[in-house]
């Protein structure tokens, strides 16, 4: 199988890492616009050759793993390149803006608009992990408009991946996604904000810093450049989430000013059962 992966970072890299593993004998081909990263990827064994979109038409799959933002701008051109029988899936975190770009394309059939939600803080090709997707949920939107026969392809991937597969429309899947991951990130990144701008020594910060407060800011540590479009495509969703997110915040003050701590001590015991939520999701791997 020849495979191309466009980004070749730690989402796409991963990717790379489970197909040699997967998929022995897969030639893979990567394309990045930043030549370090090539570079490295091809030192790593990630990817077998440096390639260019001349490489698209004789793919058998195409993995874009780049930001939403350049996303939107350069999946039309993928599927101008790639042959008929080439199936082509993402890895964005945003779906509406990127499944509409593409609606009217005349190979819309090819592409799979998939998010698999798995990642760490950390970027680029050395950040690349083995099994990094397994036990992961891969959502999948608008699965109708892609041809059968490249699901199956894809899908089977997935699937000796360890991947959970869910449907989804990309609306719903932005309204949702804005939940459990858009306004995390932004909570972590405000609390280091916050934390960086009140403690001027970080050797204060370096020393009193707990296990709770290392795991709360450690999605701080993702990048800017990958996060600020994700922001920007889903605004209206994440605009939502924040005005609930600043009530119950606000709700938390005002009790702590009134002194009820009764009331604190409810709020907490109630939110204690995402851990029944959370320890309850099937991984569901084959």
């Amino acid at each position: 199988m020849k495979v191309v992966i466009i980004g070749v970072g730690l989402i796409g890299g991963s990717f790379a890492k489970d197909l040699k593993k997967l998929r022995p004998g897969s030639q893979i081909y990567g394309i990045d616009v930043n030549s370090t990263h090539l570079e490295t990827a091809l030192s790593l064994g990630l990817i077998d050759e440096k390639s260019d979109y001349s490489d698209l038409p004789n793919a058998d799959m195409v993995i874009i793993a780049i930001p939403v933002d350049a996303l939107v701008t350069e999946l039309p051109k993928i599927l101008d390149g790639v042959g008929e029988e080439t199936v082509v899936f993402d890895a964005g975190s945003t779906k509406s803006l990127i499944c509409k770009v593409v609606e009217n394309h005349p190979k819309r059939r090819n592409f799979l608009a998939c998010h698999p939600i798995a990642g760490t803080e950390y970027s680029g090709p050395e950040a690349a992990i083995e099994n990094l997707y397994d036990g992961k949920t891969n959502i999948i939107c608008e699965v109708e408009k892609t041809a059968f026969k490249l699901q199956e392809t894809a899908l089977k991937l997935f699937q000796d991946m360890g991947m959970r597969i869910r449907y989804m429309n990309s609306d719903a899947h932005d309204k949702h996604i804005a939940y459990v991951s858009h306004l995390s990130h932004i909570s972590s990144f405000m609390l280091g904000k916050t934390v960086i701008e009140k403690e001027k020594n970080e050797r204060d910060i370096f020393d009193m810093a707990g296990s709770g407060f290392e795991s709360t800011v450690r999605l701080a540590k993702s990048s800017p450049a990958m996060w600020t479009p994700i922001f920007e495509q889903n605004k209206e969703n994440v605009v939502e989430t924040l005005d609930e997110y600043i009530q119950n915040l606000e709700k938390f003050k005002q009790m702590l000013l009134e002194n009820d701590f009764d009331g604190i001590y409810n709020e907490m015991n109630s939110t204690n059962k995402i851990k029944q939520i959370l320890n309850g999701i099937p991984l569901n791997k084959k």
